[in-house]
């Protein structure tokens, strides 16, 4: 729920004037260069925008996940290259400490990742294990020296956002080798610049650019016991599905926004455009078209906002996450393809922002698990639900 309308309004105005006057402009050095101005990333900061998620008494704004699906929605309306350093901090980087770190990992941490002096990224994906995260193969072992007890870690992490801006990674490492399954998983929060830690390459992809991946390489990095989220082993894969879970309504919050913003620039451009001595908007295969993505957005947002409100309430949402995640980004998907279409050759063309956005956009169907995986869950609930 909504706790303070009037705060919350001035917010959102304040984010969709950014968004307006600051990103959109922006959006063609993004693309350009293939990093995000540091002026704009400092603004960013000055907002408050790296806070949205963090607990009021560590410097946040504490949202709940319905006034977060608000200002993610606002923040759709730009490159998702924007939010994409934004988000993956405050989301799926920061969540595991908030949700199950300890108060000293919280007071540590919360404060820096709150002002953008940190940025959380989320270690999880490995080459051999993305959706089947508990199959993941990197380790943590424990040993004693000298220096007090620690965790030797050997791994690679792959498609990493963040990774070469990260401060912090929480990482999912399986700390007990003879337990294969989500038990043997645990969670760390692993500084960068720590020994045998290193990043490769920045990777080279479809879309989003100035949103940066690489690999993240364990070889032999000692890892403080401390720093082991939540002081127990084998909660690990709990702590990544809840992160994951509240993940998936924050993107498909960010479809609903991009949707919004493709919605609109097509919209304009049948107008704008003449055949035939007239608006294509007047064409009644170009109205369905426009029709179609209209009713589906109204959709999308309905089921984000919906389930939102179920997860600020205490409800049990994994169902709904999945079902919002599933449609959502494949909702934003069929609407930037029927966007290129209005557009016709002109959205094949680099000089308009569509172009981009469809491939831009192809990444929500994938990560925080892709749409088949949510598939997946959403009929395991549905068949645990029945027995039960």
């Amino acid at each position: 729920m909504i706790r303070d309308p009037e705060t919350m309004t001035a917010l959102l105005d304040t984010v969709s004037r950014f968004v307006r006057e600051r990103l959109v402009p922006a959006e063609a050095v993004v693309e350009e260069t293939d990093q995000i101005p540091p002026a704009i990333v400092q603004e960013m900061k000055e907002m408050g925008l790296f806070g949205l998620t963090v607990p009021e008494e560590y410097g946040g704004f504490a949202l709940t996940m319905e006034e977060e699906a608000l200002v993610i929605m606002e923040l759709g309306k730009t490159s998702p290259s924007f939010r994409s350093l934004i988000g993956t901090s405050v989301g799926i980087g920061s969540q595991g400490i908030v949700f199950d770190g300890t108060p000293e990992q919280k007071a540590k941490y919360l404060p820096k990742l709150a002002t953008g002096e940190l940025i959380a990224s989320f270690a999880l994906t490995e080459p051999d294990a993305g959706s089947d995260a508990a199959s993941l193969r990197t380790t943590a072992i424990r040993g004693t020296d000298g220096d007090g007890e620690h965790y030797i870690v050997n791994g690679t992490k792959r498609y990493i956002t963040n990774a070469p801006q990260a401060g912090i990674f929480t990482l999912m490492a399986r700390t007990d080798p003879s337990n294969k399954g989500a038990g043997g998983v645990s969670a760390f929060i692993v500084e960068a610049g720590t020994p045998g830690l290193s990043i490769g390459k920045i990777d080279k992809k479809m879309g989003q650019r100035g949103a940066h991946i690489a690999d993240v390489i364990f070889e032999n990095c000692r890892v403080p016991a401390s720093q082991l989220i939540g002081g127990k082993e084998g909660q690990g894969f709990k702590t990544a599905m809840k992160v994951l879970e509240k993940g998936r309504i924050h993107i498909a919050a960010l479809c609903v926004g991009v949707a919004e913003r493709m919605l609109k620039d097509a919209l304009t451009y049948a107008i704008d455009r003449k055949q035939f001595g007239q608006s294509i908007a007047g064409f009644q295969l170009v109205q369905a078209m426009l029709a179609d993505s209209r009713t589906e957005l109204y959709a999308a947002r309905c089921m984000v906002m919906d389930a939102a409100r179920k997860r600020d309430d205490g409800g049990e949402v994994s169902t709904e996450a999945s079902c919002c995640k599933l449609f959502a980004s494949e909702m934003c998907g069929r609407v930037a393809d029927r966007a290129v279409q209005i557009f016709g050759g002109a959205g094949y063309l680099s000089e308009y922002s569509i172009e981009r956005f469809y491939h831009d956009v192809r990444i929500f169907r994938l990560y925080e698990g892709t749409s088949q995986i949510q598939q997946i869950v959403i009929a395991r609930n549905m068949v645990r639900e029945h027995s039960a």
